[in-house]
């Protein structure tokens, strides 16, 4: 469950919210990017037919894929840090 098998708290809800719209904003953001860099020259030169092709299939095709990893490593980076220390114990960051 959650904190001490308790129900999630509107902060920790909220804080989730923001989370997941963080990840969704930031990686299209870097999918867009990747995108651009790789498709974006076959769109604004006259490349060769091959060339142009080969770039926009690559961009097509990498872009998913930076999308669901920024979305899953942003998203399992919360997860581990939302998980509460021991209680009674003090945290090896202090």
């Amino acid at each position: 469950m959650y904190a001490y098998g308790g129900r999630r708290t509107n902060a920790q809800r909220d804080a989730a919210t923001i989370e997941i719209g963080y990840a969704l904003v930031s990686a299209a953001f870097a999918a867009a990017v990747l995108f651009g860099a790789l498709a974006g020259p076959a769109l604004l030169f006259d490349l060769p037919h091959l060339l142009s092709k080969t770039l926009l299939r690559l961009g097509i095709g990498v872009a998913p894929v930076v999308f669901m990893a920024r979305v899953v490593s942003v998203l399992v980076r919360f997860q581990r840090a939302a998980q509460p220390s021991q209680p009674g114990r003090t945290s090896p960051d202090s």
